[in-house]
């Protein structure tokens, strides 16, 4: 169920060349995210699964989307989506597991060829920095980022570290999130991409 992770950045073509040193793969430019302040770049890690490189829209005034993108010099992961075929069922599953939610809302931004992408999506109220995840459905009549992002990377992991390791891993289980715990000193995302030019590690 991962969709797809976003590595925040305060300048956009500095994240995108910061990957692209380090894995051997340049993003693509996605588009602009209207009203929520951010633009995005697009790297494709498999069949469904992407890295979103996200930064503020020099053209969009005010805070975005994600609290503290501004002020994000070196390049770390904000946060990461599950996607679903109904967003809404899943949005109650969860509500009623006991986790305040936020949504289901729409969400788009306009490819460069023009085209509309759209989705929906809901996020937790309390997502715990950006290690638990937010949940996506795409529109049927759009095509997936992993899709025509540029290709040759693969995640090779995605996990999570907590000193409380049993019970964040009893977290993600009712939210029906399969990523493993291990035990560390804070809570942190992590995660390891493999590119033409090596391993490429990212720490929330």
């Amino acid at each position: 169920m991962f969709d797809h992770m976003i590595l925040g950045v305060d300048d956009l073509d500095r994240g995108i060349a910061y990957v692209e040193d380090r894995a051997g793969i340049r993003a693509i430019f996605g588009g602009v995210h209207p009203g929520r302040g951010t633009r995005n770049g697009l790297l494709s890690l498999g069949p469904r699964q992407y890295l979103e490189i996200l930064a503020p829209d020099p053209e969009q005034k005010g805070e975005t989307w994600f609290p503290g993108l501004r002020e994000l010099r070196e390049p770390r992961l904000v946060g990461w989506a599950i996607h679903t075929g109904d967003i809404r069922a899943l949005a109650k599953k969860v509500s009623d597991a006991g986790f305040p939610i936020q949504g289901p809302a729409d969400g788009s931004r306009a490819r460069l060829d023009g085209k509309i992408l759209r989705w929906k999506s809901f996020r937790l109220a309390d997502d715990r920095g950006g290690l638990l995840p937010f949940f996506i459905e795409w529109s049927r009549d759009s095509v997936h980022p992993s899709v025509d992002a540029p290709t040759g990377c693969r995640l090779e992991r995605f996990f999570s570290i907590s000193p409380k390791q049993d019970d964040l891993a009893a977290v993600y289980n009712r939210l029906g999130a399969g990523i493993s715990v291990e035990r560390g000193e804070k809570e942190q995302l992590r995660a390891r991409i493999l590119g033409p030019r090596g391993a490429l590690e990212f720490t929330s």
